[in-house]
């Protein structure tokens, strides 16, 4: 165990870190050498009892180390970590942090901040950790042990995501999987918001940007079955990074449980280092959230301002050379019924997603186009998922309907003038 009031002493040193260094690492850091986004989870607010859903997350935390699971996407030979308190209101001090790759007999290796073992991240701001010489295979798990020496507020954290952690008591780093330990499992992730891979040949990271259908809801927990796992394990042959921006409750147009899509587009979408392409499914939180017990008192939405605010998000990401591929929303007849929730369907809503679904179909104003609705419909009941897709609460697709979506995405321009990797094109299922 590290000597707590050494290491603490030593964050002082690493206050200057908390800036968001993802942008500048966007860039070759060497001859053919690349950095990109693998793996990623949004940062969203936390709220209070007012809201509908409680976050199921205790106040704080404090003398504890968080051990979670992370799925990368593309694999390269180093790594770094991206802390982020982006919505704190206090500093976020971590004493340590170690990582490992899951079913490795090596030891874990300790990550350092400005050659610091730990850091301090200021109130709305991200830390970047330095380069860690640990090669990594595409789809590799990797393990993260932080250690948190102080009471912490858990005011900005990532909701459900369908994965668990283990929370330890005092600094436990160094064991092999905190889930195995004492301690209590939490349900989503805390300040762990990226891992970047450095690659050898210039790659490229695509972002799925939207809400609990693509943060992965309905999915088996820990078992990285999200229409953005699958298609992660599409693109791996070809070295491309797969960085999941959803959060759950997130709206285009209104602020919901996260930032609406303009106001976190910048941070989630185009900071991430080697991003070429967004995938957009959003749309549904604002059609459905109006008049049910989330937004009880919301009018109803408007095409107009659907297609306005997807004009904006298209725009700003041309203005920064990224392409962007909207998707249909899909069926959502008796969403939630007989739950606490019903009242997110109306044959008024439904009306209002078909209209908005053709929209993006015949619009142009894309770079592409992916149809979510036509893959996951009833061809007997067009308003209402297919059962062998279903999750069962009529709104989330299962594992079966997310594998669905992620094999309708057309990889020709994610991959174009992309060489696939030797010896990677085996099966990763």
């Amino acid at each position: 165990m590290v000597n707590k009031l050494g290491s603490i002493a030593a964050l002082g040193l690493a206050m200057a870190l908390g800036i968001d260094a993802r942008a500048a690492t966007s860039a070759p850091v060497g001859k053919d050498r690349y950095w990109i986004t693998s793996w990623y989870a949004a940062p969203q607010p936390s709220w209070d009892a007012s809201f509908v859903l409680p976050t199921n997350l205790p106040a704080y935390l404090g003398n504890q180390t968080l051990h979670e699971h992370v799925r990368l996407s593309a694999g390269g030979q180093r790594i770094r970590l991206v802390f982020s308190n982006r919505y704190g209101k206090q500093p976020v001090v971590v004493g340590e942090v170690r990582v490992d790759i899951a079913g490795s007999a090596g030891a874990h290796q300790r990550v350092s901040f400005s050659g610091q073992p730990g850091m301090s991240i200021a109130p709305g701001a991200t830390v970047t950790s330095d380069p860690l010489p640990l090669p990594v295979e595409p789809l590799a798990d990797l393990r993260v042990a932080t250690y948190l020496p102080l009471r912490t507020a858990l005011d900005s954290f990532h909701w459900g995501g369908q994965q668990t952690m283990q929370v330890t008591p005092g600094n436990s780093t160094e064991l092999r999987d905190g889930r195995d330990g004492a301690g209590e499992r939490v349900e989503g992730r805390l300040f762990l918001s990226a891992v970047m891979v450095e690659t050898a040949h210039e790659r490229r990271t695509v972002v799925a940007l939207g809400d609990s259908i693509t943060d992965g809801n309905g999915s088996t927990p820990d078992a990285n079955r999200r229409w953005p796992d699958y298609l992660a394990q599409r693109l791996a042959p070809y070295g491309v990074g797969v960085a999941n921006a959803g959060i759950s409750g997130a709206r285009l147009v209104s602020d919901g449980m996260g930032q609406r899509a303009l106001a976190r587009f910048d941070h989630d979408v185009l900071s991430q280092p080697g991003i070429s392409d967004v995938i957009v499914l959003l749309g549904i939180n604002d059609i459905g959230w109006p008049g049910s017990p989330f937004a009880p008192d919301e009018a109803p939405m408007t095409l107009d301002r659907l297609t306005a605010a997807y004009r904006q998000l298209v725009s700003v990401a041309h203005a920064r050379g990224v392409r962007v591929t909207a998707a249909t929303l899909p069926p959502f007849e008796r969403a939630l019924e007989g739950t606490p929730f019903a009242g997110h369907y109306s044959p008024q809503k439904e009306r209002l997603r078909i209209r908005f679904n053709d929209w993006i179909r015949t619009a142009g104003v894309f770079d592409g186009v992916v149809d979510f609705d036509a893959r996951l419909r009833d061809p007997a009941n067009p308003g209402r998922l297919r059962d062998d897709a279903d999750s069962g609460d009529h709104l989330h697709p299962g594992d079966a309907g997310y594998r669905v979506m992620a094999d309708a995405i057309d990889l020709t321009p994610l991959t174009k003038n992309t060489a696939s990797i030797p010896g990677a094109d085996k099966d990763m299922k």
